[in-house]
């Protein structure tokens, strides 16, 4: 940073005269409003601290980012400020240093972090050594912290990667379907052949093992329907939209509890606004995706648990929020909800938010998740007011749209 007007200035202190200090002064103050506009014009954060972490300066931006208010962060730690940020040993480097990370209030987001000490350039003097060989010395004041949003580029790696993993996860269970189907068809003929040798017994025994076959067979259908139940919720399949009613699917996914929410004595509390428009949703995929939603609430409630269904809207999304009285979760793992298989549940399989997902995603829709430790779980569904998928155009269209 090379000497600018301020340096001049405070080279000329002892020459200035009274009265022109106040230009001085306004000139100063001209200088400081200008780049303050600039900076806040820009959309990235910075922020500027002192050589022992304290926030000098931050702008709009970073503000946001972190949901500061900057009237209380200058003069404070920048560690103290941003909790779980490594300023130690960030700022033990006499080299620009770019990090991401991903932060959780106000908002998940990725965030590029990129630190860069400031160095006052000075002409050394005789009586003050330490000149490098361009004759020049250097001391280190503070940094300046340039952060860059990243949460898009890295959301759609993640949606390449959980895309891979989904599809691999659907192969896996199409086949372990078929291999269970098969044997199950094999039941299902010799149940039949069982029940028809006993017709020719006669008497009680003939009453004792009609009954049990009614009972495995009625076992294999079950277990034949759990199976055409789990490949029609995994695979992926074009959502069949309708205008439909969200707050009357709503209420037909808590109906379906209705005897869990009595013997647990569960509250729902649904504020449902009464004047959202009709979507365009697969009714029975949006079903699913809420039930899957409102059981993992339940199952981590313990009795007398709350949970409060929301919905609302504004200029472009129809929202639906589920808050539950739970137990919450942890920071590390609220970063891998959506993995296949991975569940903090000793009885779970690790699908349900990962198909949740996958169906708001088919709908042009977009799912948050937002909790802590000992303080509940909220999750967050905004679904298009208007579709915003590709829809394609007949041949020759644009041509008859012309005529």
């Amino acid at each position: 940073m090379k000497a600018g007007f301020v340096e001049k200035l405070i080279g000329r202190l002892g020459k200035i005269r009274p009265e022109e200090v106040q230009n001085y002064f306004l000139r100063l103050a001209q200088e400081k409003g200008f780049l303050e506009t600039v900076f806040n014009s820009i959309q990235e954060g910075i922020i500027v601290t002192d050589s022992n972490g304290r926030i000098t300066y931050l702008n709009d931006a970073a503000c946001q980012l972190f949901g500061l208010e900057a009237n209380d962060s200058i003069g404070k730690r920048l560690d103290e400020r941003v909790r779980g940020l490594e300023w130690q040993s960030l700022s033990q480097s006499e080299v620009a240093v770019s990090r991401d990370m991903e932060i959780f209030y106000p908002t998940n987001r990725f965030i590029n972090f990129y630190i860069v000490p400031i160095i006052i350039e000075r002409e050394p003097t005789a009586d003050k050594p330490g000149a490098d060989k361009a004759g020049i010395s250097g001391n280190q004041v503070g940094h300046a912290i340039i952060l860059r949003d990243i949460t898009e580029s890295r959301r759609s790696e993640q949606q390449t990667l959980e895309s891979e993993r989904f599809n691999a996860l659907t192969l896996l269970a199409a086949g372990v379907a078929h291999e269970i189907g098969n044997p199950l068809n094999s039941l299902n003929i010799h149940l039949q052949l069982i029940e028809r040798e006993a017709r020719r017994i006669d008497g009680a025994k003939d009453a004792e093992l009609q009954e049990s076959v009614e009972v495995a067979r009625a076992e294999v259908n079950r277990l034949d329907s759990i199976i055409t139940q789990f490949l029609r919720a995994i695979r992926p399949t074009h959502p069949q939209l309708r205008p439909e009613s969200l707050n009357s699917i709503v209420e037909e996914a808590v109906r379906f509890f209705a005897p869990e929410i009595k013997d647990r004595d569960i509250v729902v509390e649904q504020e449902l606004r009464s004047d959202l428009p009709l979507l365009e949703l697969d009714r029975d995929q949006m079903k699913q995706a809420f039930y899957n939603v409102i059981k993992n609430s339940f199952e981590a409630m313990k009795a007398r648990g709350i949970l409060q269904i929301r919905t609302d809207m504004n200029d472009s999304h129809v929202i639906v929020r589920f808050s539950d009285s739970g137990g919450g979760i942890t920071a590390e793992n609220l970063s891998r909800v959506f993995e296949p298989y991975f569940t903090t549940k000793t009885s779970g399989t690790g699908l349900g938010l990962l198909i949740v997902r996958r169906i708001v995603r088919e709908h042009g829709g977009e799912l948050s998740i937002e909790s802590s430790a000992g303080k509940g779980l909220t999750v967050t569904i905004r679904l298009p007011l208007v579709d915003r998928r590709v829809r394609m155009l007949e041949a020759g269209g644009s041509k008859s749209a012309a005529n």
